[in-house]
C-alpha cells in the first residue's frame, strides 16, 4: 500500500550507478565470445587492445558523446572573418576536438593495427553513437582502403600516411562526397567536372551531401570533361600551408545540412571552384571501385554500428527492467516485458554475431570483393566472391531497419522516460539509427540491386544454391524453403514493371531478403553460441 507523502524518496541511483560502471567489452562475456570464435590467431591480441580502448570508449567518451548531442552544441559555419576573408571554419565543441583526436591516435587504420584489433575497437567506439566519429572513421577506412590500392603519386602517398599511421602525431581524417542534387545513390549521373589545367586536375560544381565536411581529405566522384565515366579524386581541403591561414582548396562550404540524427556531425552542400584533386586509380574505373572498395567498407561498418548500437539499447532496456518497480513488482518480472527485453537481447546478439562473421569472410578474400560480377577465377572463387557482396548488402539493409525497431522497442521499456534525452541516450541512438538506414544506398536501391546481381549470375551461381551455401548451418528445412522461394522471386524478368505483378513481387522480394539475412544472423549467432 502507498501512503502520501510531500517527500518522495523514489529516485534512479542503483540504476545510474549500474550504468556508469559498465565497462562496454570487459562486463559483456558475449562479445568475447564472438571475437574468440572470429578473430582466431588474432582474438588473444584484440582482447588486449579492446579492454585497453574499453576503458575510454565505456567512460570518458562514452560522457562526451552525451554531452555534446544536447542542440546548443551543434556545429556551425563562420562563412567569414572579420576581416571580411573566406574561411568556411566549421565550429564545433572543444569535447569534440579532444575526443576525436583521441579516437583517431589509437592508430585504427595504421598497418600495425589487425583488422580484428581494428574492428572491436570500432565497435566499441560505435557503442556511442555518432557523436562526430563514426562516420569519419567510416571514411578514413574507405580512403586508406582505395589508396593502398592505387596511391602512386607523392601526392597521394603522403595522403595515405597522414590518414594511416600519422605525421608528426597527427592523424588526417578522411570523408567521401558522392551525392548530387539530381540523386544521391546515382552515382553514374553525377555531372560535377574535371579539368586538367597545368598538369593538374581541377574540379568544378556542387555536391549536395558531404558528411564529415570537417575532414582533411574527401573522396570525390567526378566526370572528367566530355566524358560519360565517372573518375574517383582525393580532393585536401587544404594545399600546404593554407589550413593555419584557413584558406579552403577551391571550394566553399555553402550550407550545413539540418538533419534528423547524427546531429554532431556537419553534413553540407559544397561548391567546387577549381579544387585542386588528385586521381585515384583508372578515370574510368570511378563508380566500379567507390562501390567494391569505398563504399563496402561503409556498408560493413553500417552493418557493425547497427549491431552496436541493438547491444547498447538492449542492454540498458534489460537493466532497467530489473531495476524499475511498478504495480507492486519488478516490470521485468512481467511476462510481456520479459519476452521483449528476450527478444532484444537476441536480436543485439545475433546481429553482432553476423556482423563479426561477415567481416571474417569478406578478409577471406584476396583482394577483396574486386568490383563486377564477371573474373576470370576459378568458380568457386568467383561464387564466394559474389556472396560476399550480397551478404554486406543484405546486412546493410537488414541491420539497419532491425536497429530502428531494437532501439524503439528498447525505449518502451523505459516507458516516458525513454524519450527523454536527459534521461538516456537511447533518443540520441534511435535518430542515428534511422540515418544509417539511408546511408549508402537506401533499402529499395539496394533490394533492387540484389535482385539484378542475382539473375545476372544466374548462369554460373544459381538463386537457390547461393541461399544455400549461404545458409550453410542453418535448420535444413528453414534453409530449403528460403532456397526454393529465393529460385521463384528470381525468376521474375526484373523488378521494373508498372503493373500490380511486380508490385506485389517487388513486396514479397522485401520481405524475403530480410528473413533470408535473419537466418544467416541466426546460424551466426548459433556459431558463437555453441
Amino acid at each position: 500500500m502507498s501512503l502520501p507523502t510531500r517527500d518522495n524518496p523514489y529516485n534512479f541511483d542503483a540504476f545510474l550507478k549500474w550504468r556508469k560502471e559498465f565497462d562496454y567489452y570487459a562486463d559483456d562475456p558475449f562479445i568475447q565470445k564472438v571475437l574468440t570464435r572470429y578473430a582466431g590467431k588474432d582474438a588473444e591480441q584484440a582482447d588486449r587492445a579492446a579492454r585497453k580502448l574499453s576503458q575510454k570508449a565505456s567512460y570518458r567518451w562514452r560522457d562526451i558523446a552525451d554531452a555534446i548531442s544536447y542542440p546548443e552544441q551543434r556545429p556551425y559555419m563562420m562563412h567569414y572573418d572579420g576581416h571580411n576573408h573566406r574561411i568556411d571554419r566549421i565550429v564545433r565543441p572543444g569535447d569534440t576536438l579532444a575526443m576525436e583526436k583521441e579516437i583517431f591516435s589509437e592508430g585504427i587504420f595504421s598497418s600495425r593495427t589487425s583488422p580484428w584489433e581494428k574492428l572491436i575497437k570500432m565497435y566499441l567506439v560505435y557503442q556511442n553513437s555518432e557523436a562526430c566519429v563514426a562516420c569519419p572513421m567510416t571514411c578514413t577506412e574507405g580512403l586508406v582502403d582505395i589508396l593502398d590500392k592505387f596511391a602512386d603519386t607523392p601526392e597521394t602517398k603522403a595522403i595515405l600516411q597522414h590518414c594511416r599511421e600519422g605525421i608528426d602525431g597527427e592523424f588526417a581524417i578522411g570523408a567521401q562526397y558522392l551525392s548530387e542534387i539530381q540523386g544521391g545513390s546515382d552515382v553514374p549521373a553525377n555531372v560535377l567536372e574535371a579539368v586538367e589545367e597545368g598538369g593538374l586536375w581541377r574540379l568544378y560544381g556542387t555536391k549536395f551531401f558531404c558528411s564529415a565536411t570537417h575532414a582533411d581529405y574527401a573522396v570525390v566522384t567526378a566526370k572528367p570533361v566530355g566524358s560519360e565515366k565517372v573518375a574517383l579524386f582525393v580532393v585536401p581541403s587544404w594545399l600546404p600551408g593554407d589550413k593555419e591561414k584557413e584558406v579552403r582548396n577551391g571550394y566553399t562550404i555553402d550550407r550545413i545540412k539540418w538533419k534528423m540524427g547524427t546531429s554532431e556531425l556537419t553534413t553540407a552542400e559544397i561548391t567546387f571552384k577549381g579544387a585542386v584533386a588528385y586521381p585515384v586509380g583508372p578515370l574510368d574505373r570511378g563508380v566500379a571501385n567507390v562501390v567494391g572498395i569505398v563504399l563496402t567498407r561503409s556498408r560493413l561498418t553500417v552493418g557493425l554500428s547497427c549491431a552496436a548500437s541493438m547491444t547498447r539499447a538492449a542492454r540498458e532496456a534489460k537493466n532497467y527492467s530489473e531495476f524499475r518497480e511498478a504495480f507492486g513488482v519488478i516490470i521485468g518480472t512481467l511476462p510481456m516485458v520479459a519476452g521483449q527485453v528476450r527478444s532484444l537481447e537476441r536480436q543485439a546478439k545475433r546481429a553482432t554475431a553476423a556482423a563479426f562473421k561477415v567481416y571474417s569472410e569478406f578478409l577471406k578474400l584476396e583482394g577483396g570483393l574486386k568490383g563486377g560480377l564477371v573474373t576470370d577465377e576459378p568458380i568457386e572463387m568467383r561464387r564466394k566472391r559474389f556472396a560476399v557482396r550480397e551478404l554486406i548488402m543484405l546486412q546493410k539493409i537488414v541491420a539497419s531497419w532491425d536497429c530502428t525497431e531494437v532501439v524503439r522497442a528498447a525505449m518502451s521499456i523505459f516507458g516516458g522516460h525513454g524519450v527523454m534525452e536527459d534521461f538516456s541516450s537511447l533518443p540520441r541512438l534511435y535518430r542515428d539509427a534511422a540515418v544509417n538506414e539511408l546511408w549508402e544506398g537506401p533499402r529499395n536501391v539496394l533490394l533492387t540491386q540484389i535482385h539484378n546481381d542475382i539473375q545476372r549470375a544466374s548462369s554460373w551461381y544459381k538463386p537457390s544454391e547461393f541461399a544455400a551455401d549461404v545458409l550453410a548451418g542453418v535448420d535444413p528445412a528453414r534453409r530449403a524453403k528460403l532456397a526454393a522461394e529465393m529460385e521463384e522471386l528470381t525468376s521474375i524478368p526484373n523488378l521494373f514493371g508498372n503493373d500490380e505483378k511486380t508490385i506485389e513481387i517487388c513486396a514479397r522480394w522485401d520481405d524475403f531478403c530480410q528473413r533470408l539475412f535473419n537466418a544467416y544472423q541466426d546460424g551466426a549467432l548459433a556459431e558463437v553460441e555453441a
